[in-house]
């Protein structure tokens, strides 16, 4: 499929997530198959000065193409000078945020808050059309609330300002990341549009990647929490779809632990090693989910500093396995 003239090589995305898909998580998960990544959200605003933590979180220099930077804020003019500043960066696309629900980014009239007004949402699409030729896509959920679900309203607005493909997320802003995701919502704004639409939502596993499609026309999913500590599922999601529903098992302990090494020593070059262990904390936990004696490695985890006391680590959590075998 192609989002504007952007030929896109698989049905299953990268969703962006803060404090997660960095460029060592995104190269990561596109190494096994995301047919594209979207950076951290980045301000609309700050992104026009040269601030360096905005500047690394928009960074697309390292990662396997294709990647779309994505754009947060709530003024239409901010968001038409952030699309000229962005092109520096040579994203392969902009995504707006549309959809994020924590009050932080909500409170201040961005993110989920701009469904409220469907004429912004396609003004801001608009004013980014107007300042760069990459292609623009956006983020939306269900709507604010359940009495205002308004995603086919938002869709629309989008597409007739020069959206070339947008996502939807099934949930409400307030049921935050609780509930299920309302797939029939996502199936509506498929029928309403010509653009390609991105599924959102209760993606976990190759399963119910298929499910979703099926359910929703949609013409492919996104995977958010699916893929922290599994970035094998988008390996998955593809045999399964290529193969004739082919399930391919998960990574044995020894791939599991080659995985995380490579996570983590990317993580380190990206960011230094104080920083990136701190960081390191949350995906080793995540990885080790499920493992033999998972609440203890998961603890020790949680106080990793340096990467030695990663070697030590997982040198533990392979010997809990090979005991088990």
């Amino acid at each position: 499929m192609n989002i504007g003239n952007l030929q896109i090589t698989g049905r299953a995305a990268l969703a962006p997530m803060a404090g997660v898909t960095d460029a060592a998580y995104r190269k990561l998960c596109a190494s096994f198959g995301a047919a594209y990544t979207v950076t951290e959200m980045v301000s609309a605003r700050a992104i026009q000065y040269n601030y360096q933590k905005t500047a690394q979180l928009a960074d697309t220099s390292q990662d396997e193409h294709p990647v779309f930077l994505q754009l947060f804020g709530s003024d239409p003019f901010d968001f038409g000078l952030a699309a000229k500043k962005a092109e520096a960066f040579h994203p392969d696309g902009i995504d707006i945020n549309m959809g994020c629900p924590v009050p932080k980014v909500a409170g201040n009239g961005a993110g989920s808050a701009l469904m409220k007004d469907p004429s912004r949402c396609g003004a801001i699409v608009a004013a980014v059309k107007r300042n760069t030729d990459l292609p623009v896509t956006v983020k939306i959920r269900a709507g604010w609330d359940e009495e205002h679900i308004n995603a086919v309203e938002v869709a629309k607005a989008c597409e007739e300002a020069g959206a070339a493909a947008v996502c939807v997320h099934g949930r409400t802003r307030n049921q935050m990341y609780m509930g299920h995701a309302d797939w029939d919502v996502i199936a509506a704004v498929k029928q309403a549009v010509s653009i390609p639409v991105i599924g959102n939502g209760d993606v976990v596993d190759a399963q119910s990647a298929c499910k979703l499609l099926d359910h929703t026309g949609c013409d492919m999913v996104m995977v958010g929490r699916g893929a922290l500590g599994n970035p094998w599922v988008f390996r998955q999601i593809n045999a399964y779809l290529r193969d004739s529903c082919t399930i391919l098992p998960g990574p044995g302990i020894a791939e599991r632990i080659l995985v995380i090494k490579r996570h983590m020593d990317a993580l380190c070059q990206l960011k230094g090693e104080g920083r990136a262990m701190r960081e390191a904390r949350k995906h080793v936990g995540w990885y080790l989910h499920g493992i033999r004696g998972a609440a203890e490695f998961r603890r020790r985890a949680g106080e990793l500093s340096t990467l030695e006391d990663l070697d030590l680590l997982l040198r533990d959590v392979y010997a809990a396995a090979q005991e088990e075998e």
